[in-house]
């Protein structure tokens, strides 16, 4: 009888029903795809945000010190890292999270024909790079500063091509094709370099030359040397966990120090590239990687709020079509209520229709959101949404609640309902 009953009420209600499953679906719709594309979006924010440069500098340890204690910059034996560990930035536990890396290696030198003083930067451009694991790699500057506005070509690793930057290039009245004579200072040593593009970086490069990092190497005397490897990794916002680790690593608890070694912060990256390179002092780019925090929380908070708002934008279509509904079945509940129903039995009878449509509207929902996902992820970010398991179970929660809440006031007209006055017409 239950069943024939809530069939029925189904079939003369259909209008109103659907418009309840359109209501819950679209809601369902938007909070899976805000869901989805907010417990994904971390790692996309982060891979956009590495377009803009690196978020660790690693350099010498002995180095390092000088320069935070006493504002010097230093060079000669034991200054340096060694090339040939490089490799080992993508043996680390966090090595999948490291997407660009390149060597520096600084010096002063003299343009012959202008007898101008200019830094000179060695580096790597797009470099192929043999790991420890036994895979190949691509990284350099070219993936590294993408940013930056490009005349010309970018230098290959085998040639004897430089990059000149912009204000230098004004300032020297080089252009791209000029073939020019680098000498280091008070040395015999001398390399001539053909000028393969200018650039445009917006900072202190543009001041500068950039040419393969063996060139400079050779010029330098230094073979195998670097100065410093700036690298751009993909890193977790900081919390007070790891703003204590940055304070002091050894004041973590063993589970606490678990935790933070385990988690991408830029601290623990830091802490283990410094463990992977010998000789090496891994710091965070503080500015950097607190912008990428920030900006990734107030994306997150922005997809919270809106899932927010739609939840309550549906559950208030809910009351208003279920109270509709009411009012027009109120002749219908007053006449089951005269033959013997009590409240309990009239709303768990109104509460199942109400929670089938909205299972029926929530599945719908929930796979349209999905869709969703994948256009904002394409659209966004150029990349696919990963579908995440943990979100079904919270719609399902939040289906039943929205609905339950958007009942209320229909669910306080049925129980005020009285069938004698329904039945004359008052």
């Amino acid at each position: 009888m239950f069943w024939q009953i809530l069939k029925g009420s189904l079939v003369r209600q259909r209008q109103k029903m659907f418009m309840v499953a359109i209501t819950i679906a679209l809601g369902v719709s938007l909070t899976t795809a805000m869901l989805n594309v907010m417990l994904d979006v971390g790692d996309k924010v982060n891979r956009e945000l590495k377009a803009y440069g690196a978020n660790i500098t690693v350099t010498p340890r002995s180095a390092s010190i000088l320069h935070d204690f006493y504002g010097v910059e230093a060079g000669g034996a034991g200054q340096y890292l060694q090339e040939s560990e490089l490799g080992k930035l993508k043996t680390i536990f966090w090595a999948n999270n490291i997407v660009d890396f390149s060597p520096i290696l600084e010096t002063r030198a003299i343009i012959g024909q202008t007898a101008s003083e200019i830094t000179l930067v060695g580096t790597w451009f797009n470099h192929r790079l043999d790991l420890p694991t036994g895979e190949t790699v691509e990284t350099g500057i070219k993936q590294l500063k993408s940013w930056w506005s490009v005349e010309g070509n970018w230098v290959q690793e085998s040639s004897q091509g430089a990059m000149l930057g912009s204000m230098a290039a004004s300032r020297l009245g080089l252009q791209i094709g000029d073939e020019i004579d680098l000498v280091i200072p008070g040395s015999d040593r001398t390399a001539k370099v053909k000028i393969e593009g200018v650039f445009n970086s917006g900072g202190p490069e543009d001041e500068e030359i950039f040419v393969p990092l063996g060139l400079a190497q050779k010029l330098t005397n230094l073979p195998g040397k670097v100065g410093k490897i700036e690298v751009s990794a993909i890193t977790t916002p900081e919390n007070e966990l790891a703003r204590k680790a940055a304070h002091d690593p050894k004041s973590l608890s063993l589970k606490e120090w678990e935790t933070w070694y385990c988690t991408a912060y830029v601290g623990a990256i830091a802490y283990q590239i410094e463990e992977a390179i010998t000789g090496a002092h891994a710091k965070p780019v503080r500015q950097v990687a607190e912008s990428e925090g920030a900006i990734l929380q107030k994306t997150q908070l922005l997809m919270l709020l809106i899932t927010v708002l739609s939840l309550i934008g549906s559950t208030l279509g809910i009351s208003n079509l279920l109270t509709a509904s009411v009012m027009e079945r109120n002749r219908e509940v007053g006449l089951l209520k005269a033959l013997g129903a009590d409240d309990t039995e009239v709303l768990v009878l109104t509460l199942s229709q109400i929670l089938f449509t909205g299972i029926a509207g929530g599945f719908a929902g929930y796979f349209l959101g999905l869709g969703f996902a994948q256009i904002i992820g394409q659209t966004v970010f150029s990349a696919a949404v990963a579908a995440k398991p943990m979100v079904i179970p919270i719609v399902m929660v939040l289906v039943v609640l929205v609905t339950l809440t958007g009942s209320l006031p229909a669910i306080r007209m049925l129980v005020s309902l009285r069938p004698a006055e329904v039945l004359h017409g008052r």
